[in-house]
């Protein structure tokens, strides 16, 4: 499924402010219902120089990439990794499939 991507500040101040907050191992994922599926991915400076955050947007924008064929249409998603000293795909991978479900955010 095809996702689009939140670019406005607005748009991701709303989800901090009035949406929902889930915790993982790696990562927390702030949701709000919307129109249609939206992404967006915050890394600040704090976790590093640009390679390296550059690097984590990949990571988890294509893990989300591969968890949307079952997700529910309609939300606004905002991830925001923690700080750690190696990422991976497949930590992202499995946090982001262990919140979606436990959030019943994805059809089954």
């Amino acid at each position: 499924m095809k996702y689009f991507r939140l670019k406005k500040r607005k748009d991701i101040a709303k989800i901090l402010k009035t949406g929902k907050r889930a915790y993982g191992g790696t990562l927390t994922v702030a949701y709000l219902p919307c129109d249609r599926l939206k992404m967006a991915v915050c890394v600040g400076k704090k976790y590093g120089k640009s390679v390296q955050r550059n690097r984590i947007k990949r990571l988890l924008r294509e893990a989300f990439r591969a968890q949307t064929q079952d997700l529910v249409k309609g939300y606004s998603f905002l991830l925001i990794p923690k700080v750690a000293q190696t990422y991976s795909f497949a930590a992202f991978g499995r946090d982001i499939g262990k919140i979606l479900k436990r959030e019943k955010l994805i059809e089954t």
